[in-house]
């Protein structure tokens, strides 16, 4: 790795997404806002929101990934970006769409799941304390 320079890597919950070094700067989004991160920059924790991750490296130049919700932690020249998906790309507007569509829309499905489940639940315990008094 290059002095003052970033190493970057991308986790998801079954594998590391991506590996870069040599990373010069990298732009995040919270619900706040976007971000950017430099080598000199004091440690830090971000929650990241759905949205796109930019990065460069000297080899690569700017490099886009769709991430999903997660956390960015920064620590020295080390930072780890920990989300539930991602998708790698050159065509910027292509990610964003992929973010609006599949990410948020699992999103939705899963919140509607939840709700589904809670119904679930509070129906089988109701049943079940009516049994508990006859």
């Amino acid at each position: 790795m290059l002095p003052n320079r970033m190493h970057l890597e991308v986790l998801l919950p079954y594998r590391i997404f991506m590996r870069k070094m040599d990373v010069s700067r990298i732009v995040a989004e919270t619900a706040e806002g976007s971000f950017g991160l430099l080598p000199n920059r004091l440690d830090c924790v971000a929650s990241l929101t759905p949205g796109i991750l930019i990065f460069e490296t000297t080899a690569d130049g700017e490099v886009f990934i769709a991430v999903d919700q997660g956390v960015l932690v920064k620590t020295g020249l080390d930072v780890r970006v920990s989300v539930r998906r991602a998708m790698a790309g050159a065509d910027l507007a292509r990610l964003r769409d992929t973010v609006q569509s599949e990410f948020l829309a699992q999103d939705e499905q899963a919140r509607s799941l939840r709700a589904v489940m809670t119904k679930l639940e509070t129906g089988f315990l109701a049943r079940f304390a009516r049994l508990r008094h006859d």
